[in-house]
């Protein structure tokens, strides 16, 4: 079967995509630095890219994440009172890798090396609105239904607008 994700930045907004069809359509959050595709950046990169790995499969929703591992904790508002500016990686991690060297791929542009992600986030009221450090966040529970929806390979295309109206 044929799935495409696309983000727009603009509508802060990813729509996954089946045979041509919108199958999935969810508000989530990208950089509050805007877009951008160099390294340190905190900024969310365009363009083409790949899930590069699925990571978190089978794991509890909110768990926490640290370097693409489970930290063995469950996120909780107490949690974040003790732990103030911890960003935040939860359930579920699809990595990126860009596909257009020059752009997003390679070099001091490389979207897998800047360790960009579509995660899960305690931050839900920040969806809809740029909030991360370059990476797209997701509800918990819709960050879980793409993840068990697509493959790794799948295209994901990141542009300020629709591609596909």
């Amino acid at each position: 079967m044929q799935r495409v994700i696309e983000v727009s930045l603009a509508a802060q907004r990813l729509r996954l995509y089946e045979q041509g069809h919108i199958v999935m359509e969810v508000l989530v959050s990208t950089a509050h630095k805007g877009a951008g595709e160099g390294r340190g950046s905190e900024q969310t990169p365009r363009g083409w890219h790949t899930i590069r790995a699925k990571i978190g499969a089978g794991a509890p929703l909110n768990t926490v994440f640290k370097g693409r591992r489970p930290t063995g904790e469950i996120y909780a508002p107490q949690l974040r009172e003790a732990n103030p500016g911890r960003d935040w990686i939860l359930s579920r991690i699809l990595w990126l890798s860009g596909l257009e060297p020059g752009k997003n791929r390679l070099g001091k542009v490389d979207t897998m090396r800047r360790y960009i992600y579509i995660h899960g986030t305690p931050d839900e009221e920040t969806l809809g609105t740029p909030a991360s450090h370059g990476c797209i966040r997701m509800r918990n529970e819709d960050v879980i239904e793409l993840f068990d929806r697509v493959p790794v390979g799948t295209h994901i295309l990141i542009g300020e607008e629709w591609s596909k109206a």
